[in-house]
């Protein structure tokens, strides 16, 4: 079940409909299946135990986990993309917890989990709000769980228009020192609709100790 935001204040911005626009059409990042970086995870056994899917989208990776028999949960804040990861759940006979949560706040889940999954958030993230979701990486992983992120990398080409933040290496590990021990930082790809070349990412690979 989707957890609801509060009622809204007609005198403040809504926080969420920034990130609900994005879903009124499919955006490129939405193929229709798991990214093919993450299924490579699934399919060698690296995502176990409790999964949480953070910044989950349509809900595909959770999908994708819950088909491995996994106890997966995804949270999101664009309420329109969790309505469609719902109806994808109900579709398939799938059992996936769904919830309209704040990446920024996992301690308010208060919830322990194994793997969290992250294709596409920390990207996102401003600098700013990376310190509160890397602590809370921290508590909201097991001892020894495992973090897998998707993001975009600095070698990909900066077009000059509003988008996700282009890491480096260096950016990586300056965020999450303190927090998580970084295993593996690999290049990857992001597919996405609008050119079959995609995106130039990182996958990576850390530890909570």
């Amino acid at each position: 079940m989707t957890a609801q935001p509060p009622p809204e204040d007609p005198e403040v911005p809504n926080p969420w409909q920034e990130l609900d626009d994005l879903y009124t059409v499919r955006p490129p990042w939405e193929i229709g299946r798991p990214q093919p970086a993450f299924l490579d995870l699934a399919r060698s056994g690296a995502i176990r135990g409790r999964v949480l899917d953070v910044g989950c989208g349509t809900g595909e990776h959770a999908l994708m986990c819950t088909g491995l028999g996994l106890d997966v949960t995804g949270i999101d804040l664009a309420a329109t993309a969790l309505r469609t990861a719902e109806d994808k759940a109900q579709r398939r006979g799938a059992a996936v917890r769904f919830l309209h949560h704040d990446a920024r706040r996992l301690t308010d889940l208060g919830e322990r989990f194994d793997t969290v999954l992250d294709s596409g958030l920390f990207h996102l993230l401003a600098p700013d709000d990376r310190p509160a979701f890397t602590s809370g990486l921290h508590e909201t992983l097991r001892p020894g769980g495992r973090y897998f992120m998707l993001c975009f990398s600095d070698r990909e080409p900066d077009s000059g228009r509003r988008g996700p933040h282009r890491l480096s290496r260096d950016d990586i590990t300056e965020a999450f020192e303190g927090a998580l021990r970084v295993d593996v930082i690999e290049p990857a790809t992001i597919e996405i609709t609008l050119d079959e070349v995609g995106i130039r990412a990182w996958r990576v690979a850390m530890t909570r100790v």
